[in-house]
C-alpha cells in the first residue's frame, strides 16, 4: 500500500508544463522531473493507464482514500502531458481538491494540489499557497520546488531561483537538478544547464520511464541550443526508445532536421506526430517546414491551425501573440493579447512576445523597452535573441 509519505515523495517534483491547460512544453521544457509513485511498477504508457484505472476504482469505492487520490492526481497529470488531453489535468485538479477537503492540512494532498495548479497555469495561486505552507514546513523541499516553479513562470526570477537553491540544499535529487538546470538555462549558462540535466537523468529512477524520457529530451534540446545537432538527435532517439511517442521528441527531431536543412524530413516527423496527438507547436513546426519547402498553402493552413489551438484548445496568449506577429496578422490585436498576458506574467517569453508584437505594430520605442526586459536574465533562447537583434538594430 502506498503510504502518505511515499505518495508525497511521488509528487514532490510533479509540475506540468506545461503543458498546456497543462504545463506548456515550450521547446520541451517542463519545470521538474517527477518521481514514480511508490509501489507502481513503472510509468510506461501502459502502466500509467493501469494505475489510473486502479486508483480511480479505489477513489470511487472510498473518496477518503488519500493515498489513491494523490497517486491518481500524479498519474492524470502525466497522462495529460503525454496525450495533450487537457481534460485529464482538470480531472487531476478535482481529485486533488477533493482529497484536501477530506484531509485538510495533509502534506501529500497539499503538494498534489500545488502540482496541479502549476499544470493548469495557476502560477500565482500555487506559489502563494506553497510559500504559506513553507513557513510551517521550512524543510519541505517539494514546497520550495512549487514556489520556484510558480515564481519563475510569473517572471519573479530572484525569488524563483532562490527557492530552487533552497530545494537543492534540502534534497539534491533529480527534481532539484532539473530545476536548477532550467535556472542556468534561463541565465544563458547552457553548458551548466546541460551538466545538471545529465545529473537529473542519472538520478532518475529506472522505473520512471516518463521522467527518463523527459530528461533525455531536455538533454536533446540543450544540445541543440549549443549547436550539437548529432548529439541532440541521439538524446531524442534515446527518449523515444524509453517512452515511445513521447511528445517532446517529435518537436525536437523536427528542429534537428530543420537545423540540418532537411525540411522534408522535418515535415514528415511533425505530420506523423500531429496525426497521433495534434498540438499547436506541432502545427507550427509543420508550417515552418512547409514554408522552407515553398508549400505556401500548406504553411498557411497549419499556421492557422496553430493559431486556433493557441487561442482555444490549449490557450497560451503569449504564444498566440508571437505567432500572429510572426505572420504580420492583426498587429493591433496581437499587441492587445500580449499586453493582457504581460499584465499577469512578467517572464521573459511573455515579454518577448509583447516586444515582438509591438515591433510588428510599428511601436518601436515600446518594443525596445520590452525586448530589454526579455533579455534581462541573459537567456540565449534563439527566438529572444533574434527578436532583440531585429528590434534594436
Amino acid at each position: 500500500m502506498v503510504t502518505p509519505a511515499r505518495a508525497a515523495a511521488a509528487l514532490a517534483a510533479a509540475a506540468v508544463i506545461a503543458g498546456v491547460a497543462m504545463y506548456t512544453m515550450r521547446d520541451g521544457r517542463r519545470r521538474a522531473t517527477p518521481a514514480a509513485p511508490a509501489g507502481i511498477a513503472s510509468t510506461s504508457r501502459a502502466d500509467l493507464e493501469r494505475t489510473a484505472a486502479a486508483m480511480e476504482a479505489r477513489v470511487s469505492a472510498d473518496p477518503a482514500d488519500r493515498d489513491a487520490s494523490v497517486v491518481l492526481a500524479d498519474t492524470l497529470l502525466r497522462q495529460s502531458r503525454i496525450t495533450g488531453n487537457a481534460a485529464l489535468a482538470v480531472r487531476a485538479e478535482d481529485v486533488a481538491r477533493a482529497a484536501l477537503r477530506l484531509s485538510p492540512g495533509d502534506a501529500s494532498a497539499q503538494r498534489a494540489l500545488g502540482a496541479v495548479l502549476l499544470s493548469r497555469h495557476k502560477f500565482a495561486e500555487a506559489a502563494v499557497e506553497a510559500e504559506r505552507l513553507a513557513v510551517e514546513r521550512p524543510r519541505d523541499a517539494a514546497l520550495q520546488g512549487i514556489v520556484g516553479d510558480g515564481r519563475v513562470e510569473l517572471g519573479d526570477y530572484a525569488e524563483g531561483f532562490a527557492a530552487f537553491d533552497r530545494m537543492m540544499a534540502l534534497r539534491p535529487d533529480a527534481a532539484s537538478y532539473a530545476r536548477v538546470s532550467y535556472a542556468r538555462e534561463l541565465q544563458g549558462d547552457l553548458r551548466g544547464a546541460l551538466e545538471l540535466m545529465r545529473m537529473a537523468a542519472e538520478a532518475t529512477s529506472p522505473r520512471d520511464l516518463e521522467a527518463q524520457a523527459f530528461a533525455y529530451a531536455r538533454l536533446g534540446y540543450l544540445a541543440l541550443a549549443l549547436g550539437r545537432a548529432d548529439d541532440a538527435a541521439r538524446q531524442f532517439r534515446r527518449a523515444d526508445a524509453v517512452f515511445p511517442g513521447y511528445p517532446a521528441v517529435a518537436i525536437g527531431l523536427t528542429k534537428v532536421a530543420l537545423a540540418r536543412g532537411d525540411a522534408e524530413e522535418a515535415a514528415a516527423i511533425a505530420r506523423r506526430q500531429f496525426a497521433r496527438a495534434p498540438t499547436a507547436d506541432l502545427a507550427e513546426a509543420i508550417a515552418d517546414a512547409a514554408t522552407r519547402l515553398g508549400h505556401t498553402a500548406e504553411a498557411e493552413r497549419f499556421y492557422g491551425i496553430a493559431e486556433s489551438m493557441w487561442r482555444d484548445d490549449t490557450p497560451e496568449p503569449a504564444m498566440l501573440a508571437r505567432l500572429m506577429a510572426d505572420r504580420g496578422r492583426a498587429p493591433d490585436e496581437a499587441v492587445r493579447i500580449a499586453e493582457r498576458a504581460a499584465a499577469v506574467r512578467h517572464d521573459i517569453f511573455t515579454e518577448d512576445a509583447l516586444a515582438w508584437a509591438l515591433f510588428k505594430a510599428g511601436r518601436i520605442t515600446e518594443a525596445r523597452a520590452y525586448s530589454a526586459r526579455a533579455s534581462r536574465t541573459g537567456s540565449r533562447d534563439a527566438r529572444i535573441v533574434a527578436h532583440a537583434r531585429e528590434i534594436c538594430q
